[in-house]
């Protein structure tokens, strides 16, 4: 399956049904009056998060999605039936964008979380709506209003608690392979992995925690050099970042430090973010060799550097994973309960709608919207309440 996590499409809400102008006509009832029904409303664009999802790729086949017109109204008062919503499906994860202002419309990342993107537009009026003491048999309606329209963007960044990083060929995919179920490809050459691979690692507690391996970056990645342009914002939702370096190389120090000019560069803090740094490929390394000595020397250094412990592991054979794995699980723990403290302090407060209420130019509706939950009513304690 292809990978695909950016896409733009076109949605179109429903227009709004024409209201009628018709009269009362019944045998014994003179002069019965307007009896012009309303239109429908428009049906509404809606997005909605699938858990079964992993790509935005069907985005490439089918890019305009519209929603069903509001019905015209009818003679007897009768209301147009409402156009039909559409509801599409994409994958946890999802961020929205209005593709002309680059304005954040949404974030779907719960399982069944929906987002209205395109309004259905309002159904017009009946002539019964203007029947007045001037005019006892109006011949006016309104033409419904036309839906909503607009392009959006839709950017996929992958819901994991531990992105692996690193540079090229520094080991990721074999250790996520190794670690869990996932097989991505593997070879002795760089750029191996084009696209990001998740794969669940399970806890000793047994549960289940999600790893993402982010394709090699490299120096500039922040300014679209190589592939981490295009991969550097699935690091985003992550909780920790478990940083791989490949101890046979040159300059391991250098490896560790180019990457994090990377992270400070692209922004969105994610140099702040825990990390944990592990040297990969002791397998390659005789024991008690001078590398092995000048390995756990630059082990010692980087320790120093960044005030964190520096693990020596190797993915093939490994060596050291068990330590690492029980290290990361008390930081993930860690962040995990900052961003619950974080998300408690969070304090909603529902919008005050204005005392007088907007004016309106289109008459009564029935068809008005009403609100949705009980916190959208706002009682004034200073006024005094009757029984």
């Amino acid at each position: 399956m292809q990978f695909i996590d950016q896409a733009e499409i076109d949605v179109k809400a429903g227009d709004g049904g024409d209201g009628m102008v018709a009269f009362r006509r019944e045998k014994y009832v003179p002069a019965g009056g307007p009896a012009g029904g309303n239109g429908g409303r428009g049906g509404s664009v809606y997005l909605q998060a699938e858990e079964n999802l992993q790509t935005l790729l069907d985005f490439r086949y089918a890019r305009l999605f519209k929603a069903d017109n509001g019905k015209r109204g009818g003679s007897k008062n009768m209301t147009g039936a409402s156009g039909e919503d559409r509801y599409i499906q994409v994958p946890c994860g999802t961020m929205v964008y209005d593709a002309e202002t680059d304005e954040v419309v949404g974030d779907l990342v719960q399982p069944g979380q929906t987002l209205r993107v395109a309004a259905g537009g309002k159904g017009g009026l009946g002539n019964r709506h203007f029947l007045s003491n001037r005019n006892r048999a109006p011949e006016l309606a309104l033409p419904g209003l036309p839906g909503e329209e607009r392009r959006l963007r839709l950017e996929l960044k992958l819901l994991a608690e531990v992105g692996i990083i690193g540079l090229p060929n520094a080991g990721k995919s074999t250790l996520i392979a190794s670690l869990s179920a996932a097989r991505p490809k593997i070879a002795d050459y760089p750029f191996t992995t084009l696209v990001p691979n998740l794969g669940v690692v399970r806890k000793p507690t047994g549960d289940g925690t999600v790893f993402a391996d982010i394709p090699g970056l490299i120096e500039g990645a922040h300014s679209g050099l190589g592939l981490g342009h295009d991969f550097l914002r699935h690091i985003e939702r992550t909780r920790v970042l478990l940083h791989l370096i490949d101890a046979t190389q040159e300059n391991p120090i250098g490896a560790y430090e180019t990457i994090r000019a990377e992270l400070v560069a692209y922004g969105r803090n994610l140099e702040t973010r825990p990390q944990i740094l592990a040297l990969n490929k002791l397998d390659a390394i005789a024991p008690e060799s001078d590398q092995a000595n000048q390995i756990a020397a630059i082990a010692a250094q980087l320790q120093q550097q960044t005030q964190a412990p520096v693990f020596q592991i190797s993915a093939v054979s490994g060596v050291g994973l068990e330590a690492m794995l029980n290290h990361l699980w008390q930081v993930l723990e860690q962040a995990q309960a900052a961003a619950q403290a974080a998300a408690r302090e969070v304090t909603l407060v529902a919008p005050r709608e204005a005392a007088d209420g907007a004016d309106r130019t289109d008459g009564p509706d029935e068809a008005d919207e009403l609100p949705s939950s009980e916190s959208e009513f706002l009682i004034d304690q200073s006024a005094p309440q009757t029984k």
